[in-house]
């Protein structure tokens, strides 16, 4: 595979700080709380507006924005029932992921 410049793996690496749901300071990453995948759906763009689609995110670590992922694949579910930090939380497999990678380094 080609190099795409020499500072490539520089520019995949966010920045660093604190994780809104595990609280560890590491690399973060942006969740985007209604994926991108649906901005374009009618459902959501009747339920939301485009800004609220846009900037709802927030900055979680890998290992959170995996298991977020992993637990809930559907993108669909994912902006229609967990479009906040607080429905995250209350899910309790959600909430139990984060819990173990709290305790990770």
């Amino acid at each position: 595979m080609p190099r795409k410049g020499k500072n490539y793996t520089d520019r995949l690496r966010g920045p660093v700080g604190e994780c809104e749901l595990c609280g560890r300071t590491t690399t973060l990453t942006e969740h985007h709380l209604i994926p991108r995948a649906v901005h374009r759906k009618s459902y959501f763009q009747k339920h939301f507006t485009k800004e609220e689609m846009t900037h709802r995110r927030i900055s979680i670590c890998r290992p959170c924005h995996k298991g977020i992922h992993r637990l809930i694949p559907d993108e669909k579910e994912l902006a229609r029932d967990y479009n906040t930090k607080d429905a995250l939380l209350a899910d309790e497999r959600i909430r139990r992921h984060v819990a173990w990678v709290a305790k990770q380094k």
